[in-house]
């Protein structure tokens, strides 16, 4: 019966829907984390009675036909780029980026990733680096006698020295924006690489042709809504359940069939 098949696979689908939003809701406090939502396709079609075929010798059409499907798949699972709030920090080298625009990563093998986590540190040598280190591109240095830090919405980064009245200006923060940033492949750790899908890498300065707006003090946080999320898993469960009982029947059906032989 194909219904067994085609209920086993609307099952792995609901699976695989509750696998994307527990992603999502564990990743509810990441900081510029981007909500996950999975797309699905219908399974190939079998023709017994194909559309558009001539039904007699007169030269009528068949208006229908019979097609029947073989189930659903997974398409893609696809990453919603919308804006998360920004929440203050009142630390100096948390930024936010209000926009469009990820900030350019250094890893340790020399390649360049890209993220909006904008939780900034500084490593021992005074350079501006990510929660794991990275230095980020262009590099920027704060001197050791720094009293202070500055970052404007252009991403201007300026320190104030003692015994100085003006501030130094020590280094610019660019971003880059992609034509589609679904594309991105995600690395983990906030860490997004350049693909094919998503197009090169714009640079841009912030605050500049469409860039986003650089935030001192504050960090963008998950753009994942919590009720909708939950909506989605109850949502996924119930069909979960419809496809089982429909693997239920079948298995009845199947067994009064043998009976009866």
């Amino acid at each position: 019966m194909r219904s067994l098949d085609i209920a086993a696979t609307g099952m792995q689908a609901q699976q695989l829907y509750v696998d994307v939003t527990s992603q999502n809701l564990a990743n509810i406090n990441t900081t510029a984390y981007k909500m996950e939502r999975p797309e699905f396709q219908d399974l190939l079609y079998q023709n017994f009675r194909r559309v558009g075929a001539n039904s007699s010798d007169g030269g009528t059409i068949v208006p229908t036909g019979i097609q029947l499907g073989l189930g659903v798949k997974l398409a893609a699972v696809y990453r919603n780029s919308g804006q998360g709030t920004m929440q203050p920090t009142e630390n100096p080298l948390d930024i936010g980026i209000q926009g469009k625009g990820y900030l350019q990563v250094t890893r340790p093998t020399g390649d360049v990733a890209y993220t909006r986590s904008g939780s900034l540190q500084l490593s021992a040598d005074g350079n501006i680096v990510t929660a794991d280190g990275f230095e980020i591109e262009p590099a920027i240095t704060i001197p050791q006698n720094a009293i202070s830090i500055s970052i404007n919405e252009s991403g201007e980064v300026s320190v104030m020295i003692d015994g100085q009245i003006d501030p130094q200006v020590v280094g610019q923060i660019q971003t880059v924006s992609f034509i589609n940033e679904a594309g991105l492949q995600a690395l983990g750790n906030n860490l997004f690489l350049e693909t094919a899908a998503s197009g090169s890498p714009v640079t841009g300065t912030p605050g500049t042709d469409g860039f986003g707006t650089i935030l001192q003090g504050f960090l963008e946080s998950s753009n994942v809504n919590a009720v909708t999320e939950l909506t989605n898993l109850i949502k996924a469960q119930r069909v979960y359940e419809m496809n089982s009982k429909v693997v239920s029947k079948s298995d009845e059906m199947l067994q009064n069939l043998n009976q009866s032989v």
